[in-house]
């Protein structure tokens, strides 16, 4: 009995405006979606999870389709700064931004230090402050409680 194969493929169609992320660690793009807070934007959102990757083994990819100036791009260098964005106009890459760690991030981590101002004023910003670039340590900007 001749043996056939089967070739899948996932089309996900083109975006007029808006990020193409790629290089997102296999597993990370919900955690990605959930801190640029995409579920409350009204945009339409690919996410392709395990793509195979040669460089990576496995990836996820994700298609984002709203203005270019609604994503703050700090969060995803946080996240991690090796992701590759593809900004889209057009429904063309228009430029290919590398990521890096930014030197400040501010509401995207808490501070668990019970006597951090933070805690006390509510209102607060929690904003930290990137300490240490070799080994990606961030510190509270009020008292250098580290994350992590």
């Amino acid at each position: 009995m001749e043996q056939q194969t089967v070739e899948h493929r996932l089309n996900v169609g083109k975006i007029t405006e808006g990020f193409v992320l790629d290089h997102i660690q296999a597993g990370k793009s919900m955690d990605i979606y959930n801190d640029l807070h995409l579920d409350k934007l009204d945009c339409c959102v690919a996410i392709i999870k395990n793509a195979r990757s040669n460089k990576m083994g496995k990836k996820d990819i994700m298609k984002i389709e709203c203005p270019i100036d609604i994503i703050d791009l700090d969060i995803l260098g946080f996240i991690d700064h090796n992701i590759t964005v593809n900004i889209i106009q057009d429904s063309r890459v228009v430029s290919k931004k590398k990521l890096s760690l930014p030197t400040e991030i501010t509401n995207v981590i808490k501070c668990k230090n019970p006597r951090c101002i933070t805690s006390i004023e509510q209102e607060l910003d929690h904003v930290f402050i990137l300490a240490d670039p070799e080994h990606e340590i961030y510190r509270c900007k009020y008292c250098e409680e580290k994350y992590g």
